[in-house]
């Protein structure tokens, strides 16, 4: 009898260690905000085709994909009114290679302090923000095959605490002989542990409020927790359907395994038109992830080319289950 409850015991223990997700978990989960229009009305379905500045972002072997230098701006309107914004420059270098910087910065915006004695408000005000400044390299290995990696520091920080961090992206973009279908894969955000620090963390301690006579105002220090940053891998898959001069479908499909989260898939499509001027995008992300909010994608690009540069215009709306939709834009320019 003792045998067979052990065994339920165990049995029990294992399914529940199943539905635990780690959501939460990790820090700097800013690093998990979808960069550029196009790959977020794509469903976030882009690690096989990243093919401009936000590839840094996806999957930085899709540098090696560019010839020309190219900027690109992107903003977007987070939760809560909460900015995110992302800049990212590209310069191919011949035979050696694509460079690549970016920045992402995240504004919190300004809010109230509050205490136990004033839940109201102190009438004092703090600040937080979240950045990420990265260098990038991509060559082709081969005419098919390409690799890339990003390197990035990253600081989060709130009143006058912070965290500091490092981390680098690798991944692989291959373009099969078979209809030029596309495989990328990429891994994100392997790097350090990140801890809080700072004088908010200066307080003053009775180190031994059991007797009287010592110093009931000790200074001490607390001590923080390090946490992972939000590791990811993502494979996906990318086919052009329908190519020619005037006209392109291009139908993508991304698998997601992270360190914080359940498994998921993300898939997307996008149709270019006159002469691949327009195009309109949609798609669908979390799929299969856990308690995921996340719902339908849809987007629209313009792409003109004038004398010496060509211009690129590009918007997504995300649709969500319980918060408001999430708007992005984003101004490219390749010359």
């Amino acid at each position: 009898m003792k045998k067979i409850l052990l065994l339920l015991a165990l049995v029990s223990s294992l399914s529940f260690a199943q539905d635990v997700t780690k959501v939460g978990t990790t820090a700097a989960k800013f690093l998990d905000i979808p960069v550029g229009p196009r790959a977020a009305a794509l469903g976030s379905a882009f690690v096989s085709i990243a093919d401009d500045p936000s590839a840094m972002y996806w999957n930085p072997a899709g540098l090696a994909k560019l010839s020309q230098n190219e900027i690109m701006f992107d903003h977007t309107s987070w939760f809560v009114d909460i900015g995110v914004e992302y800049g990212g420059v590209v310069m191919p270098m011949g035979s050696f290679g694509v460079l690549g910087a970016n920045i992402t910065s995240v504004n919190y915006g300004e809010m109230d302090v509050t205490t136990e004695q004033n839940p109201e408000g102190t009438g004092e005000t703090f600040t937080a923000a979240s950045y990420a400044f990265g260098i990038s390299y991509a060559r082709p290995l081969t005419e098919w095959f390409s690799i890339g990696t990003n390197v990035k520091y990253i600081n989060e920080r709130i009143s006058h605490s912070n965290a500091d961090g490092f981390a680098i992206d690798v991944g692989t973009i291959f373009t099969t002989p078979f209809r030029g279908i596309r495989l990328g894969a990429s891994i994100s955000n392997f790097g350090s542990k990140m801890q809080m620090t700072g004088s908010d963390l200066l307080v003053q301690k009775d180190i031994d409020p059991a007797h009287n006579g010592n110093n009931p105002s000790t200074n001490a220090y607390l001590a923080t927790d390090k946490f992972d940053l939000p590791l990811s891998l993502h494979i996906g898959i990318s086919d052009d359907l329908i190519q020619s001069d005037d006209q392109q479908l291009t139908v993508a499909v991304d698998a997601l395994h992270p360190n914080d989260n359940t498994e998921s898939v993300d898939v997307g499509a996008e149709y270019q038109v006159l002469n691949k001027m327009i195009a309109f995008r949609g798609g669908y992300n979390s799929l299969f992830m856990q308690d995921s909010q996340a719902k339908f994608t849809l987007g629209l690009g313009l792409n003109h080319q004038f004398e010496n540069l060509r211009l690129k215009v590009d918007y997504s709306y995300q649709a969500f289950d319980t918060f408001s939709g999430v708007n992005k834009f984003s101004l490219g320019i390749m010359f």
